[in-house]
């Protein structure tokens, strides 16, 4: 074989192996990949059946039970136009409450009710993520606001 001829298997092998790599790469991102949706995203059939995705929204006031096992929780996220029915199963983070942002991962079951692996509560009256901040400002909420404080004719804080 000519030393060119060689030199080009070199190179052909070398682009193929970054071509798996890649390709490989590409497929563990793609697998991990986990989407953000809405309560009203999620009625109006958005979110993917199956899989597994994020849901965010607030905590709407009444609406958490615990079950008689002492480790399942319902409750109900809303974004102030629609909600949608959470089940979690495990220990609650400390800054869960009703009225305060949530985010809870997991998938949509048949019967419409969300089934969460893992439920997220906002960290500082700051902090949201930007999609949930975004529908709730649609809806009229004014981010970072606790319920109590809403004056429901202005839809804004009390001075």
């Amino acid at each position: 074989m000519k030393p060119r001829h060689r030199r080009m298997a070199w190179i052909a092998a070398g682009v193929a192996a970054l071509g798996i790599a890649a390709a490989l790469v590409l497929n563990a991102f793609s697998s991990n990949l986990v989407f953000f949706f809405t309560p009203t995203q999620i009625a109006s059939g958005e979110a993917p059946q199956g899989r597994t995705f994020r849901v965010g929204g607030l905590v709407e006031a009444g609406s958490v039970r615990r079950e008689g096992d002492g480790t399942t929780v319902r409750f109900r996220v809303t974004d102030n136009a629609r909600t949608i029915d959470v089940a979690y199963r495990g220990i609650l983070p400390d800054l869960f409450k009703e009225g305060r942002g949530v985010v809870a991962q997991g998938q949509v079951q048949a019967d419409g009710s969300f089934k969460a692996s893992e439920v997220l509560a906002k960290h500082d009256e700051n902090y949201m993520p930007p999609e949930a901040a975004e529908a709730l400002k649609r809806a009229g909420h004014p981010v970072g606001a606790p319920q109590q404080f809403l004056d429901k004719s202005q839809k804004s804080v009390r001075p």
